[in-house]
């Protein structure tokens, strides 16, 4: 089986937390890997058409989205909410990625556009996403997390 081909939506307030996802493929004692489909450069450009376009070409190559869920996540609109809103089109799988470490859904922080549709949500942590991205498959509608014993089997 192929790596997860993932697309990885953030607030621009949470990119260090991309970057250290970025890391951890690097890091040979973290098994951690997926097929990144995020911009590889940034877009110079401030016509909102153009910059749309191209992430929606990106997203339209993966098979899952991460949405990384910060303090102000819920509140970014023009590009958050609006690749969530392209996963979600084009069939993607939904993984809510908690900066917080939760392991739940969290209300006052997670984006309405991603709640009861069928996503999972996991905290932020290399294993758990890991897991996610490998094993998680979407359902038609709810909020969803592993039980404890997954992350126990995963050495939490």
């Amino acid at each position: 089986m192929g790596l997860p081909r993932t697309f990885v939506g953030f607030s621009s307030t949470d990119i260090n937390y991309y970057g250290l996802m970025k890391a951890w493929k690097k890091n040979k004692n973290i098994d951690f890997d997926f097929t990144d489909c995020q911009l590889h450069n940034d877009i110079n450009s401030d016509d909102e058409n153009y910059v749309k376009r191209k992430c929606r070409e990106r997203i339209n190559m993966a098979g899952k989205f991460i949405q990384l869920i910060g303090e102000d996540t819920r509140y970014r609109y023009k590009y958050v909410r609006w690749e969530a809103e392209v996963a979600i089109e084009k069939g993607c799988t939904i993984i809510g990625v908690n900066l917080d470490g939760s392991r739940r859904i969290v209300e006052k922080t997670c984006p309405p556009i991603i709640r009861d549709i069928g996503a999972i949500f996991v905290p932020f942590s290399p294993y758990i996403i890991k897991y996610a991205l490998e094993n998680y498959k979407m359902h038609e509608d709810g909020n969803y997390s592993y039980k404890d014993e997954a992350y126990k089997k995963l050495g939490y």
